[in-house]
């Protein structure tokens, strides 16, 4: 499909600052937030994989040249490109794998040429666990520590994961003799080959239990309900994954998989966040503006007290430091960016349209 150009992805201009970039990629991206009431997962990561480019100069300059092949957003297979993009992964720097099949020409072949051993390809270590989070906005700055319950095989109460009935232990095994492959003979193009497999019945391990464990009956695992507190780092961003390692499923006699956390920040109905840095708009009467004042300010750390000086424009940025998102890295912190909005009168008394327009006049003649 056809990507939409970025400026209009954004509703800008090609000629829009940064200034007017900025401010078009908040109020889409507050709009499509998709944890929002009418939200759109899909414009939002398309709002942001424009503004990506636009923000920054060097990719901005090489998307007016080139439009989406100056940054990566052309599809593979032209004059000049991969004529394996796309194809299963085939690409230069990569290892490439082609799968025949057990007893198939990828069998007959590493025979021929890998000197007659079959890898063992029984499972070393359990299956990886993927689950969903879902934080506050408060919580994903500051940090927080979050239970998760999940359904996943766990070691096997009775045996431990062993597989062997409690009192009893290994053995050799009967089929291979202890050495974990058995010799098949095949008949191919080349002629009678032999072919090293792994052991049917004992997996590889070359030994096997004397009494196979009552509870588990060998697998080495039992289903059942577990509980989990992660602990979530203050400043982690929408869309993060944590990674645990050996806290996924188990299996008999191996090692665990591993836990994935995908994290999701609920949208805040007054702040939203570019990297470290938290935004929020204010709005302040025209009077207060021309003569100046100051006014309280939400934060994640409770209100603090701005001074608005006089003859303050609509638009004008304040920075609050220390205010914003912690760094992962580090004890520091981003700024807050206040965004002034200078509110216009809509219904005046008839004094104070009288009083307006002595002051247009008097500025007309020069006395301001």
């Amino acid at each position: 499909m056809t990507k939409r150009d970025y400026y209009e992805v954004l509703g800008v201009s090609k000629d829009a600052s940064a200034d007017e970039l900025k401010k078009a990629f908040r109020k889409a991206a507050v709009q499509h937030h998709p944890d929002k009431e009418g939200g759109d997962e899909t414009k939002f990561k398309e709002i942001n994989e424009a503004y990506e480019v636009l923000k920054d100069q060097q990719k901005r300059q090489r998307y007016d040249q080139f439009g989406h092949a100056g940054v990566g957003g052309s599809s593979g297979g032209g004059a000049g490109g991969n004529p394996f993009e796309g194809f299963g992964g085939f690409g230069a720097g990569q290892n490439v794998h082609f799968d025949f099949g057990d007893g198939g020409l990828g069998d007959i072949f590493g025979q021929f040429f890998g000197g007659g051993q079959q890898t063992n390809r029984g499972p070393r270590r359990g299956r990886d666990v993927e689950v969903s989070l879902t934080l506050t906005f408060e919580e994903a700055v500051f940090g927080s520590e979050q239970s998760i319950e999940m359904d996943m095989d766990d070691e096997c109460s009775h045996c431990k994961g062993s597989t062997v009935e409690p009192g009893h232990s290994m053995k050799v095994c009967d089929t291979c003799k202890g050495a974990g492959q058995q010799t098949r003979v095949m008949n191919t193009i080349f002629g009678q080959m032999q072919q090293a497999v792994t052991c049917e019945t004992c997996k590889g391990k070359g030994k096997v239990p004397e009494k196979v464990c009552t509870v588990c009956r060998g697998k080495g695992t039992e289903r059942r309900k577990q509980s989990m507190t992660v602990k979530i780092p203050a400043g982690i961003d929408d869309g993060s994954t944590i990674r645990l390692k050996e806290r996924g499923e188990a299996i008999g006699d191996g090692a665990r998989g591993d836990l994935y956390v995908h994290v999701r920040v609920k949208a805040h109905h007054k702040f939203t966040r570019e990297g470290d840095i938290i935004l929020s708009e204010e709005h302040v009467g025209m009077v207060d503006a021309t003569l100046g004042t100051e006014i309280d300010v939400e934060t994640v750390d409770g209100t603090v007290r701005m001074k608005v000086p006089a003859g303050t424009q609509s638009g004008t940025d304040f920075k609050l430091s220390k205010h914003g998102i912690p760094h992962l890295r580090s004890e520091a912190r981003g700024p807050h960016i206040v965004s002034l909005i200078v509110d216009t009168p809509t219904k005046l008394s008839k004094k104070q349209k009288e009083l307006l327009e002595q002051f247009n006049g008097a500025k007309k003649r020069g006395i301001f």
